[in-house]
């Protein structure tokens, strides 16, 4: 079972680390994490806030990521300002008492516990005593228990094997593991390039939501600049929903991943982005209670206190 230990201890550390940063009033550079998907990736490629902001002499940093966790730790170390995860980063990080605020919501990215084309599995409930890949505190995983549970079982009646995604593709990929759970791209790219099959997804389990996450400081000290950027954010995904045909072309190239596999992923994938309302609140609090309750975060958190509104 994940513990305080491992779960939580890099935050915990990161809190003390060296190069933590002060909070930057009147910020002429905005450093911004993403992960290589969703509206940040478009943005970064279409240089959308680098056009936004060069009037007001303000550039943009942009900082990659594998995955949700590690991008926390930096939020929260102040070595970025901005940065996007799915809904179980911010989770475990408000539990490590993490300096970061919600700053706006979009769909999260489709999510699925695959099997091997040629597993004898058909259900969730048929995972009883198995072995599943999932990378820890990720979108993935919060989609993984959700599903499990959904089936019957107790998240105690699998065996996770805690991997990032790309040491969980290879451990499924030679049979290390009996399932895998994971979001797009990955989950697209296993089903076309390795025939991957759904024994349930992110559909199954219910509504779930990706997060635009800022710095604490840096949204007390920047409102404007936070809101401007969450603005411009906002019209990315406007133009990315209206043209997923292009967004898929865009991934591709930019992830140097099948456009076939990135065309699949976009017919099950969002793009508005919208204000943290009191039931996105609601459905993020079910998840951190249910995380507490199963003993993946040491102590309950209130989502609302870490929820920024802009002028707050």
């Amino acid at each position: 079972m994940l513990t305080r230990r491992t779960a939580l201890g890099a935050l915990a550390a990161a809190s003390a680390a060296p190069f933590a940063r002060p909070a930057r009033a009147d910020a002429k550079t905005i450093r911004i994490g993403l992960q290589k998907n969703g509206v940040f990736l478009i943005a970064k490629t279409r240089r959308a806030l680098e056009e936004r902001f060069a009037a007001e002499g303000v550039t943009i940093e942009w900082l990659e990521f594998t995955f949700g966790p590690p991008l926390l730790e930096a939020l929260n170390v102040g070595s970025i300002d901005v940065g996007t995860t799915g809904d179980a980063p911010p989770i475990f990080a408000q539990a490590a008492r993490a300096r970061f605020v919600y700053a706006a919501t979009y769909p999260a990215s489709g999510a699925a516990i695959l099997v091997p084309k040629d597993s004898p599995l058909r259900s969730v409930a048929e995972l009883k005593g198995k072995r599943i890949a999932i990378p820890k505190g990720s979108s993935a995983h919060n989609v993984a228990v959700q599903l499990i549970e959904k089936a019957g079982l107790s998240f105690d009646d699998v065996t996770a094997a805690y991997l990032p995604p790309a040491d969980g593709q290879a451990a499924f990929s030679r049979g290390a593991v009996d399932a895998w759970a994971v979001w797009d791209p990955f989950f697209a790219i296993a089903e076309q390039t390795l025939g991957a099959r759904v024994l349930a997804s992110s559909a199954d389990a219910g509504p779930q939501n990706g997060f635009t996450l800022a710095n604490r400081g840096f949204a007390t000290e920047n409102p404007s600049l936070l809101k401007a950027v969450i603005e411009e954010f906002a019209c990315v995904g406007t133009w990315a929903d209206a043209h997923k045909d292009e967004v898929a072309d865009l991934f591709a190239a930019a992830t140097k991943t099948p456009v076939e596999a990135q065309r699949r992923a976009q017919t099950r994938t969002g793009y508005a982005v919208r204000p943290i309302t009191p039931d996105i609140v609601a459905t993020q609090q079910a998840n951190a209670d249910r995380f507490h309750r199963l003993g993946l975060i040491p102590t309950p958190v209130v989502v609302a206190d870490a929820v920024w509104t802009a002028g707050a």
